[in-house]
């Protein structure tokens, strides 16, 4: 595990924010379960090793659920991802919530091992969805990760004790 440090997002992070979002993921804007978010406008945690941003992950609150709404770990196996997880995890208790939660594709089989081997567990299909969240944001590719469709959005949870 490399040393990092996290903190929490700034104002004045929108603009890396942006940046990093459309290099990850196609535009500034992610989009699911029918919901456009602008990740920049989010709370969330930076990772940083020195100057060097290696990981961000940004969130939103309704209720008692907190939902990460971005996961990135640019230092692949440095413990980035799941220092990011612990640390939302931590805020999400701090403010009243019980479940913690997310969304991914059926492609992304990177991201389902990553999160059920730290306890979230699948808690819903949505099939096809992806076909909504493309009228939102033409930029989804037809085909991810391993030559797979993207076609599916899968819900990951854990519930998080006070």
């Amino acid at each position: 595990m490399g040393k990092f440090t996290l903190r929490p997002l700034e104002n004045s992070d929108s603009d890396w924010v942006t940046q990093r979002m459309i290099e990850s993921w196609g535009a500034e804007t992610v989009v699911a379960h029918a919901t456009i978010y602008h990740p920049a406008q989010l709370p969330g945690f930076a990772a940083l090793d020195g100057e060097e941003i290696i990981g961000l992950l940004t969130y939103t609150i309704a209720a008692t659920d907190c939902e990460i709404v971005t996961l990135n770990a640019w230092r692949a196996g440095s413990g980035v991802g799941t220092a990011l997880i612990e640390t939302v995890k931590e805020a999400a208790v701090r403010e009243g919530c019980l479940r913690l939660w997310l969304i991914t594709t059926n492609d992304n089989l990177h991201a389902l091992r990553f999160y059920q081997r730290r306890g979230f567990v699948i808690s819903a299909i949505h099939i096809n969805a992806v076909e909504k969240s493309r009228l939102l944001k033409p930029e989804i590719p037809l085909t991810g990760e391993n030559g797979i469709p993207i076609r599916d959005e899968i819900e990951l949870e854990i519930w998080i004790k006070k």
